[in-house]
């Protein structure tokens, strides 16, 4: 179960460290009129990044509650 846990977790602090980069980067990327329409592209990366986290987490329950485990009580939430 730690493994699975692991591995969901990883998955998760992975989508925010990209889903923050498409974000600052395209923050600067909205100083210039030239870099607008890029800078655009990745709000809108970032934002529907937004939508994996939930996807995990809903996905590692699933996955905990094939393989028999109760997630009563456990305060890991990512």
């Amino acid at each position: 179960m730690v493994v699975i846990r692991n591995r969901y977790e990883s998955l998760s602090i992975v989508n925010d460290l990209l889903q923050g980069l498409w974000f600052a980067i395209g923050s600067f990327l909205f100083f210039s009129e030239a870099t607008m329409t890029a800078a655009t592209i990745l709000f809108a990366l970032g934002s529907l990044q937004m939508l994996i986290r939930p996807v995990i987490r809903l996905s590692r329950r699933i996955h905990l509650r094939r393989r028999g485990y109760d997630e009563s009580g456990t305060q890991q939430e990512f």
